[in-house]
């Protein structure tokens, strides 16, 4: 019997040389070893299988394989080959969650990512009590699935594309966040629902800490926060953005109407990005209370009084004022 050390310096041969490039090969759960090595042989990954199960079983590959799909060099050293399925070193895809997406808007997102149907997906997340099981504020989940750009595997599953994305929400809370949110005198809760108001308010990164501002100053005099994307949130999906002031009679009781009900609504209305967030917890230093969005402009315009605000609307209205 060959001694283990003269087959780890055997093994690292490439004759026959295989032709050059890359293979993509899939190896599902459960798949025994002798099967991979066959795979790994067929696809010319690795050129001596024989010796190549003889080094595997010597090293535990046997008992490590990690399913999944994985894209490897032809004729790979054994070293490599070993490493990549020890470790699952996988193909992974990128998901893209932009920031401002309600929860229900998310469902055929993480359902493309998991590799399952949205179905189960809306199942999931219906859980009253997910959000106690993840250590966020809720109610549920709505608002703490942070956006960004993340990479899974094929068919990682709803369970592992949630977690990823609440801990990369909690990451966000570094200690110096955490600090100026003590300092705020407002709980974690309400720093993401406003801040979720802001990315559905903001045109632009730039205005957030100004809208930011505006809200602000109206909870700290009594003043409603009468912000659209609240009204949104309580229609139904079906509704049609022009017929939302036509419409707001109909949910005129619903806590999250933010016109008939004073302070902020009771959770996030959508999931914010760390700008959004960030202005949430550092207001630019202003007295407006009001703003109006700019005709033909990603913008608003700013007032200090009702007065300035319908003078605004008025110039809008009349193609005199583009912000």
């Amino acid at each position: 019997m060959l001694a283990a050390g003269l087959i780890v310096a055997t093994v690292h041969g490439r004759v026959p040389t295989p032709p050059a490039g890359e293979v993509t090969l899939d190896i599902p759960p459960g798949t025994p070893f002798q099967a991979v090595v066959d795979t790994l042989s067929d696809r010319q990954v690795i050129t001596r299988s024989f010796l190549f199960r003889i080094y595997g079983r010597l090293r535990g590959l046997d008992r490590s394989v990690k399913a999944g799909t994985y894209t490897l060099p032809r004729g790979a050293r054994f070293g490599e080959v070993h490493t990549a399925l020890a470790e699952g070193r996988v193909v992974t895809l990128p998901a893209l969650f932009p920031e401002g997406l309600t929860l229900r808007r998310m469902v055929r997102r993480i359902a493309d990512a998991a590799g399952t149907d949205s179905a189960s997906v809306a199942r999931f997340l219906d859980d009253e009590d997910l959000h106690l099981r993840r250590e966020v504020p809720g109610p549920g989940l709505e608002g703490y699935l942070f956006p960004d750009t993340y990479r899974f595997a094929r068919g990682v599953g709803t369970e592992r594309v949630v977690s990823a994305m609440i801990d990369r929400y909690h990451d966000y809370w570094t200690p110096e966040r955490r600090e100026r949110l003590a300092e705020s005198g407002m709980s974690e809760r309400e720093v993401v629902t406003l801040a979720s108001i802001i990315q559905a308010e903001a045109g632009n990164v730039a205005e957030m800490r100004t809208i930011s501002s505006v809200f602000h100053n109206r909870l700290r005099v009594g003043m409603r926060l009468q912000a659209d994307p609240t009204i949104h949130y309580a229609l139904p999906p079906a509704h049609r953005p022009r017929l939302l002031y036509a419409a707001m009679d109909s949910v005129a009781d619903h806590p999250y109407n933010t016109y008939t009900h004073a302070g902020l609504p009771p959770g996030p209305i959508c999931s914010p990005g760390a700008d959004a967030l960030d202005a949430a917890l550092n207001p630019a230093d202003t007295a407006y209370l009001y703003f109006v969005a700019a005709r033909g402009a990603n913008r608003h315009i700013f007032s200090r009084s009702l007065e300035e605000h319908n003078a605004a609307i008025r110039g809008i209205r009349d193609g005199s004022s583009s912000g």
